[in-house]
């Protein structure tokens, strides 16, 4: 949760406005549709910081893997997915299920994919060293899962709603709720790293991370979608999501190290 310079909200929601003003200029003008991050944002501090500076070198894969971990059925319980039991007694907080697809450009299922998530509890406090954040930790709640998507590129979760949390980029800076979500494709080189979010959360328009995606239709598709169908009476409510990995309407994904 990094930090550079301290500014007030005032100043960065007025940055914020003039990057998408500029954007949105551009687009009248002709300019080309920007699906992807702008990888240094100025509202977004410490990304001076973190992201890329030289251009990415492809390495050899085989030699990565003599040493990487590898990943199957066999590897990952599927209790693993349900992060409300993983302890002796019940987390606080709200219920949720957390169901989509990953699929690629064309549409298509992407089975066998092994999807990762990581999160906040209900208080907005990480299981981490560096999370100081004065909320409560919940004994019953670690905040991390894993699955595997079947033949149709079903994944599903059951977890508790994160719950915002301060990140110090500026003043009284807070992030939305959010789900970390992490990918590996067919090699330990191809993971890739998203964040979704819930929807009508009302910091969307006060957080750089969010906003540092200028198109508002890429940004709309790291937003869930309520679906009370997957919802179960007295028990839980049902948000669904679905990761595209290419194509024009590819999920987001960020660089790895971006922990906020």
């Amino acid at each position: 949760m990094g930090v550079t310079g301290i500014s007030d909200q005032e100043q960065i929601s007025g940055e914020i406005a003039s990057i998408q003003a500029e954007y949105e200029a551009g687009l009248a003008n002709g300019a080309a549709v920007n699906n992807r991050t702008v990888l240094d944002y100025p509202p977004y501090r410490s990304s001076l910081l973190r992201h890329p500076t030289k251009d990415l070198h492809h390495s050899d894969p085989e030699t990565i893997e003599l040493a990487s971990p590898a990943f199957g059925h066999r590897d990952v319980d599927g209790v693993e997915s349900d992060l409300t039991i993983q302890h002796s007694g019940e987390p606080l907080g709200e219920r949720i299920v957390v169901t989509g697809r990953v699929l690629d450009g064309d549409g298509r299922p992407v089975r066998n994919q092994l999807v990762e998530v990581w999160q906040a509890n209900a208080g907005g406090r990480y299981i981490h060293k560096r999370d100081q954040h004065p909320a409560p930790i919940d004994p019953n709640f670690t905040g991390t899962g894993r699955t595997i998507t079947d033949d149709d590129g079903n994944y599903r979760f059951v977890t508790i709603k994160p719950g915002a949390y301060p990140w110090r980029n500026h003043t009284n800076a807070w992030r939305p709720a959010h789900i970390h979500f992490s990918m590996f494709g067919n090699a330990f080189t191809q993971r890739i790293i998203t964040q979704m979010y819930f929807p009508g959360d009302p910091l969307f328009p006060l957080d750089p991370i969010y906003n540092s995606i200028v198109d508002p239709a890429a940004r709309a598709r790291l937003v869930a979608n309520y679906d009370h169908s997957l919802t179960s009476p007295e028990w839980s409510l049902g948000y669904r999501w679905d990761i595209v990995l290419t194509g024009q309407q590819s999920t987001w994904f960020e660089s790895e190290g971006v922990d906020a």
